[in-house]
């Protein structure tokens, strides 16, 4: 409706201006009589330019094609003019590309902030919808943080169509982050690099926003003159028509890493519908380091107690997940199932970005930048993760596949592999907001090709029969270990 009053409000200035001009030239024709006159209507009105032929019909045509587009827009229904929209987005989107990186990303985020990006207004397909946490997703496709790492443009990007979106990395403390340049394009893989070092304007400035997006959503829902039936499900969290997730990180120059996340939970988890502690960055020091068995024990303890000691309402405290890195070893990984199981973790994202150039990427000259690898390059690591941790996790937790996602097979493959949701970066930053019906058109044909009812259904079929062999032989390894008990008893 915003785009039919603009256009109505264009030619509104197009025939007024019309106007005006068509009575200059009536008055410039009409003031003859002294050469002081002719000369103060010459300063009092622009010279209207000499048009041929050939231009007035030009002119008219357009005009009238303008006309015509505009009658026929106003007829037809919403769902084919969000649908123009988001398909006019594909002839824009590749101008960023002639930007540079990090330029491109700030006009972008900057552009879903004031609203001028599609907004979607289709019902999602229906077996797409899923319950998690005990929060209702109207689809399974989210925003990975690092897109809106502030909390700028929360309802802008719900508003496309994301399932859920996850803001952040946020540290107590505004930071700079690494140096300029720090975002790098690899075209032709379909990947970037980046060691932007969580730059960040601190959870001051994102709570403030946080906070008046939330007023305003509670304000909308308490003045709504139709109120949601018992008999609806009514999707969507804290931050509106979606899922609002906050990514919590740590200051670079900070000696107590449990600290800095502790205080971002008492000023952010209001707001959020979950949390993550992101140890995965690769452009931090030593935060690698927290993913150990001791220091993620330690860590994860030390945010739920913090987590748990406030006060909640009736939709209790927001699920806390963790962010890992795909480059760990078997150990690494065992290490962290074992923590996430033993403290009752409420989710694994899966995966950061990766420190390793696989072959498609060696070539590239670009990737001898440092920082973390996103993208096309990461989706068989990354998936190989996520397969592995659903298995190591007997699939008791939720995952979020995370990397190299670009069309609704690769998120259709990520949920086989044990995922439950699905994260994009990369490849919304390349083809832009037309990705996102895109991917959920095609995930809902993946679920109807094989006679799938639902996401959750689908989540972890290509890791059932490992998980049965697994679960056997941790069976058996707990009778040995118990035998040997027995027998040394």
């Amino acid at each position: 409706m915003a785009a039919r009053k603009l256009f109505r409000d264009y030619l509104a200035k197009r025939v007024s201006s019309s106007s005006i001009g068509g009575g200059a030239r009536r008055y410039c024709s009409s003031s003859s009589s002294s050469a002081s006159s002719s000369a103060a209507a010459s300063e009092s009105y622009p010279r209207i330019p000499h048009f041929s032929k050939r231009g007035r019909l030009l002119t008219g045509a357009t005009i009238g094609l303008v006309i015509a587009g505009g009658a026929y827009v106003s007829t037809v229904d919403e769902a084919t003019f969000c649908g123009w929209l988001f398909s006019a987005t594909k002839l824009v989107n590749p101008l960023f590309a002639l930007l540079d990186a990090e330029f491109a990303h700030t006009l972008a985020v900057s552009a879903a902030a004031r609203g001028w990006v599609p907004r979607e207004k289709r019902p999602d397909p229906s077996n797409l919808g899923l319950e998690v946490w005990g929060r209702k997703f109207s689809n399974p496709v989210g925003l990975a943080a690092g897109f809106d790492k502030n909390a700028e443009a929360v309802e802008g990007l719900l508003g496309m169509g994301f399932g859920f979106v996850e803001v952040g990395s946020v540290t107590p403390v505004p930071q700079e982050g690494n140096p300029k340049p720090r975002i790098f394009r690899l075209r032709k893989e379909g990947a970037i690099i980046n060691r932007c070092g969580f730059n960040s304007e601190g959870i001051v400035v994102v709570a403030k926003r946080l906070g008046a997006q939330h007023g305003k959503r509670k304000l909308d829902e308490t003045s709504s003159t139709s109120p949601v039936s018992g008999d609806d499900v009514k999707h969507g969290g804290k931050a509106g028509p979606g899922i609002l997730g906050v990514n919590l990180g740590k200051n670079k120059t900070s000696e107590d890493a449990a600290a800095d996340y502790v205080q971002g939970v008492h000023t952010l988890s209001q707001y959020a519908d979950y949390l993550v502690i992101n140890v995965s960055s690769p452009n931090t020091p030593g935060l690698r380091m927290l993913q150990g068995r001791k220091q993620l024990k330690d860590l994860v303890k030390k945010v739920q107690a913090a987590r748990d000691e406030m006060q909640w309402a009736e939709d209790g405290s927001p699920p806390l997940l963790v962010k890992i890195a795909p480059d760990l070893s078997k150990e690494d990984l065992e290490d962290i199932a074992a923590v996430a199981l033993a403290l009752r973790l409420d989710g694994l994202i899966i995966s950061n970005t990766t420190i390793s150039r696989p072959d498609p990427v060696k070539q590239n000259p670009v990737s001898e930048e440092a920082g973390g690898l996103s993208g096309k390059p990461l989706f068989n690591l990354s998936t190989n993760i996520l397969r592995e941790m659903y298995i190591l996790t007997r699939g008791k937790i939720p995952l979020i596949g995370c990397g190299g996602i670009s069309s609704g097979e690769d998120a259709y493959k990520k949920i086989r592999a044990g995922a439950t949701l699905v994260q994009l970066y990369t490849g919304f930053a390349y083809v832009g907001p037309a990705l996102i019906p895109k991917i959920k058109a095609e995930l809902s044909k993946c679920l109807q090709r094989d006679d799938f009812k639902n996401i959750l259904e689908v989540a972890g079929t290509d890791c059932i029969l490992c998980l049965q062999i697994f679960l056997r032989l941790y069976h058996m390894r707990i009778l040995l270990s118990v035998n040997n008990e027995v027998v040394k008893g």
